[in-house]
């Protein structure tokens, strides 16, 4: 797995703690700005969290570049793949989503910038008002407020709704929001918790009608009468959105106890017992000096092999590249009798690893031919010379590489 991929799978676990935990203590009270902040802080927490390693951990990655040797009078051939590139796919399949998401957002962008560009358009309260037709329903984004002239004159409860959403900047949280969603849009739980986040700013702006001295049971009423209305747009905060009961359930809730707040504080040992999860700790430092080289060859020899095709400098046989090494092979290949006899021709492919200190180890047949085959290329790449390691950011480090042989009789 690449390192981009890794990191998105640990953030996204992260994210999935944190968003189960906000869903299973905090969503219930009455802390709205709080809660905001919380959504906010704690998503981009999570996005920090897989960069702080107590040591260095990574997956496995695939073989990629492959080299044709061939026996006897036959040339090398041409280098092809032979595993399926699921990381290729992986990766382009993730970023497929993450366009869609961002073509989804900027499509209801677009369509409500054209509505609010077809209203009357004017100032008020600090705000931009803007007016459209009888029936039409209310939202606000940035500074705008959006409402059918009816609701403008017979409604006024629902222009303070709206002008809550914009004094309390809920569409910057919403912009805020939409990076978790473009890095995370498989993960549902992003999706479900940018619900929440809407509902906390519903939940705001309904505390802060009623505050005004607006009648709350006059205000309920409202809020059920336009409950039969679309949410045309999921970017925008609107008056008839779709939690109608949870938002009438918070508004007749009495306030939550101050020490409610330290319950949040749970949070912190489970992501702290995720993080030692996903980072094992580091070797005793204190070991003897003979013990501590030992230990430091064997971390060396162990470290998590570089795909070939990945490699900032490609490791080195004899001087030259895996050609070289093809044209070393090919001298010291024997062709088995008993394949001789049974006229058997075909491809082994082995895969092997080059390690931080040029000597080839971890050898396993991807393709088999027949075990007379298979064991003479293992013999013959097992007693290669040692090869000038590959190296990333400057330092030596082994390198899985995929090799090809092919058997085939004159």
């Amino acid at each position: 797995m690449t390192p981009f991929l890794l990191y998105i799978a640990r953030a996204g676990l992260y994210l999935a703690l944190f968003y189960a935990f906000y869903l299973l203590v905090m969503r219930r009270t009455t802390f709205f700005r709080l809660n905001r902040a919380l959504l906010l802080v704690g998503s981009y927490l999570c996005l920090l969290l897989p960069l702080i390693r107590l040591r260095t951990v990574s997956a496995s990655v695939a073989v990629s570049e492959l080299s044709m040797v061939g026996v006897g009078d036959q040339p090398a051939e041409q280098a092809f793949r032979v595993i399926f590139p699921w990381k290729e796919a992986l990766l382009a399949l993730y970023l497929i989503g993450a366009v869609i998401t961002l073509s989804l957002f900027l499509i209801s962008a677009w369509k409500m910038v054209k509505i609010i560009r077809s209203g009357e358009n004017s100032a008020h309260d600090g705000c931009r008002l803007v007016v459209l037709g009888q029936d039409a329903p209310s939202f606000s984004w940035g500074r705008n407020v959006v409402i059918g002239r009816k609701d403008l004159q017979e409604n006024p409860a629902i222009f303070t709704h709206e002008l809550m959403h914009v004094q309390s900047h809920h569409t910057l949280d919403l912009l805020l929001f939409l990076p978790i969603q473009l890095f995370f849009w498989w993960n549902p739980l992003v999706w479900i918790t940018r619900e929440e986040l809407r509902l906390v700013h519903e939940y705001e702006a309904d505390e802060k009608v009623i505050q005004k001295g607006i009648d709350a049971t006059q205000y309920q009423l409202l809020l059920v009468r336009k409950a039969v209305g679309e949410q045309r747009f999921s970017l925008a905060s609107g008056f008839q959105h779709a939690k109608l009961k949870n938002r009438i359930e918070m508004m007749l809730k009495p306030a939550s106890s101050g020490w409610m707040r330290w319950s949040y504080l749970a949070l912190i040992p489970v992501l702290a017992m995720v993080m030692f999860a996903c980072n094992p700790s580091k070797k005793n430092k204190e070991a003897a000096p003979a013990v501590q080289e030992q230990v430091a060859s064997e971390t060396k020899a162990e470290q998590t092999p570089v795909e070939y095709s990945e490699i900032d400098v490609k490791p080195s046989f004899n001087g030259g590249d895996a050609n070289e090494f093809a044209v070393w092979v090919n001298a010291h290949l024997q062709y088995p009798d008993t394949a001789k006899d049974d006229c058997i021709q075909g491809r082994v492919v082995v895969q092997f690893t080059i390690g931080a200190d040029g000597v080839i180890r971890d050898i396993q047949v991807l393709r088999s031919v027949r075990e007379d085959l298979d064991a003479e290329t293992v013999r013959v790449i097992s007693s290669s010379p040692k090869w000038i390691p590959g190296r990333q950011n400057g330092e030596p480090v082994p390198v899985t590489f995929t090799f090809p042989v092919v058997f085939k009789l004159k």
